[in-house]
């Protein structure tokens, strides 16, 4: 577990699922989905954490306990390096910094007690905001790095290399 000024992240638990379930059913999901599919993906929160033993945190609100979104490490099989993932489900959440809050106390904590040296965020091309988060955490665009997205996606290096 993870606290910052406003939130705590922790570790996926079932009762995640509503709020995780209105994110991927919705036009705010980059690739909205059927119910099914949806649980599929959030089954993978927990299967990540029991092949890889670490995996993306949930952020939760201090005040009342509401679940706004995942963030942090994140490594599946084929993919060519660890990656840093961030995602409000909730769109009047944006503006407000929660994003910029949990993520870099997911980065810190990839980098501090996982030992990472240097991860990547895959952004679409036209997600301004994210690209304004990565920058905002110090990440930059590697146009060298491999994609597993190929060109519906760039690649942005956080650490390890990272020329500001």
């Amino acid at each position: 577990m993870i606290e910052t000024t406003r939130l705590i992240l922790r570790r996926p638990e079932a009762a995640d699922w509503p709020a995780y379930r209105a994110y991927r059913l919705s036009s705010r999901s980059t690739a909205p989905m059927p119910e099914g599919e949806a649980w599929t993906h959030f089954a993978a929160f927990f299967g990540h954490w029991a092949l890889r033993g670490f995996g993306r945190l949930v952020a939760t609100l201090k005040d009342g306990g509401r679940a706004i979104g995942h963030f942090g490490p994140f490594f599946p099989a084929g993919h060519p390096e660890r990656e840093l993932t961030w995602t409000l489900w909730d769109a009047a959440l944006e503006g407000q910094g929660l994003a910029f809050e949990a993520a870099r106390a997911a980065r810190d904590h990839a980098f501090g007690a996982l030992g990472w040296t240097t991860a990547v965020s895959y952004i679409a091309p036209d997600n301004a905001r994210s690209q304004a988060l990565a920058t905002r955490l110090g990440a930059a665009r590697d146009p060298a790095a491999s994609n597993p997205y190929g060109d519906a996606t760039q690649v942005w290096r956080h650490g390890r290399g990272v020329i500001a």
